[in-house]
């Protein structure tokens, strides 16, 4: 019997062996997937830099469309042969320059 317990021990020992090895190749991988501190302030920055960047270009854009002038009559032209509401119909007006024909032409190919 006491051989027969040895036996049973050494079996348990080697799964528990196995086991940890097991875990030891885990946590390894784990430990090369980490992502270090400044690598993750740099990809924070970067994406906050990027945000900036298009809020900046998106107001110098507004700023460029406030600019553009354009006629009632195109824009109601618009709204009626279209059927999009007025400011929709003013922002494609002054995407275009104020030009009816172009505006006209991006309506249908849109």
């Amino acid at each position: 019997m006491d051989e027969a317990n040895k036996e049973s021990q050494a079996q348990a020992h080697s799964k528990h062996n196995t086991g940890a090895a097991d875990l030891e190749k885990v946590t390894d991988f784990v430990e090369e997937k980490e992502i270090s501190g400044d690598n993750l302030d740099n990809a924070i920055t970067a994406i906050l830099d990027k945000r900036k960047l298009e809020a900046e270009q998106k107001a110098e854009l507004e700023r460029r469309l406030a600019s553009v002038k354009v006629k009632k009559e195109d824009v109601e032209l618009i709204c009626h042969e279209f059927e999009i509401t007025k400011p929709k119909a003013e922002r494609i007006l002054k995407e275009n320059s104020g030009d009816l024909r172009a505006a006209l032409t991006a309506l249908v190919n849109a």
